[in-house]
């Protein structure tokens, strides 16, 4: 009778498979910008910091003037967003000797579930951030209208200087239903035979003015968020694996970072399993540069803002930033022209009916 050859498996090889089975199962976190776990090493206060482009104001010099007086310098500086770890999400699995021998025969399967449940671990946190947001621009009573919410949302992201380059709608089960059931979109899902199976590509609704539209299950049903890609970041880290683990690995892919180990636990006659990492989310808020007609220059503004994205709802009202406000001020998007299903008020605006 021949001798059971018993498999080798490395723990740095499953821990690969597992962050790519982790990236498969993301929908919401991957739409946020992810930053390295690099970054987290040796933070202060369990916090890192990600680098955000300053802002400068253009001034013109008077075209052949006296020199009595010279021109203005500004002052420079990259603005810094605080993104803090609050979370280490975990799926932790004992294993007898029984199942082990009899039950499970490769543990690849036992790595399938418990990344899948800190994948969900993952998104309830981005989804909260999300949904917890504090938008300045709420489109509503959109069912009587979809097309026309789009293009104000388009309109509204693009007074708020967002860029053009990664939009995303996602939106909630009722909203995606309307959305399929509106003849004048006609939103279709072209993907090609040989993309790779995700829950993201999956849940891909098309494109339409500007935006991939993707629906998720758990943010409110009737209500849909339109945002950039920068609009949120994730930073995931994965703790390092204790000298006493004698069967551990971690891995980080695509901003993404897992740890998973493994021992014996002698005394239950049983193995343990742990897949786990940190996990910190935040939105990002932005300066904003206007133009003052009074004064026929640029301006900065004094505060910051959350702009990079807005809320849309199939029932409810509207919300705009109070017309007397910095940010209507600088970007024209204020309370005294909402968008409605027959145009916006005071005065009905038929591009958007």
């Amino acid at each position: 009778m021949p001798t059971p050859q018993h498999q080798v498996v490395k723990p740095e090889k499953l821990v690969a498979t597992a962050i790519g089975m982790l990236e498969q199962e993301l929908v919401v976190p991957n739409l946020f910008k992810k930053e390295s776990v690099d970054a987290f090493k040796g933070a202060k206060d369990d916090t890192i910091s990600v680098k955000v482009e300053g802002v400068l104001p253009f001034h013109e010099y008077a075209w052949r003037n006296d020199r009595s007086s010279g021109i203005v310098f500004d002052e420079y500086a990259e603005r810094k967003i605080p993104v803090t770890f609050g979370g280490n999400f975990y799926s932790a699995v004992k294993l007898t000797d029984e199942q082990n021998d009899f039950d499970i025969d490769q543990w690849g399967k036992l790595l399938r579930p418990q990344v899948k449940a800190v994948a969900r671990g993952l998104a309830r946190k981005c989804v909260t951030t999300l949904t917890g947001a504090a938008y300045n621009v709420v489109v509503g009573n959109t069912a009587q209208n979809l097309r026309g919410a789009l293009i104000e949302a388009r309109r509204v992201l693009n007074k708020f200087q967002v860029p053009e380059g990664q939009r995303y709608m996602l939106v909630g089960s009722d909203f995606e239903a309307a959305l399929l059931g509106d003849e004048k979109l006609n939103l279709a899902q072209y993907v090609g035979d040989d993309t790779a199976e995700s829950a993201l590509r999956l849940a891909s609704l098309g494109q339409k003015f500007g935006f991939n539209f993707v629906v998720d299950q758990t943010i409110g049903a009737t209500d849909a968020y339109a945002f950039a890609d920068t609009a949120f970041i994730m930073a995931t880290a994965a703790p390092s694996v204790p000298q006493s683990v004698p069967y551990g690995a971690t891995t980080s892919f695509e901003g993404l970072a897992l740890r998973w180990v493994r021992d014996y636990d002698s005394e239950h006659m049983q193995d343990r399993s742990v897949v786990n990492c940190y996990a910190g989310v935040r939105d990002v808020k932005d300066v904003l540069v206007g133009w003052d007609d009074v004064e026929k220059s640029e301006v900065v503004s004094a505060s910051e803002y959350f702009v990079r994205g807005i809320k849309l709802t199939l029932d409810g009202s509207s919300n705009y930033p109070p017309a007397a406000s910095e940010l209507a001020t600088i970007t024209g998007v204020s309370d005294a022209s909402v968008w409605t299903p027959t145009g916006r008020t005071p005065e009905a605006d038929p591009a958007n009916a």
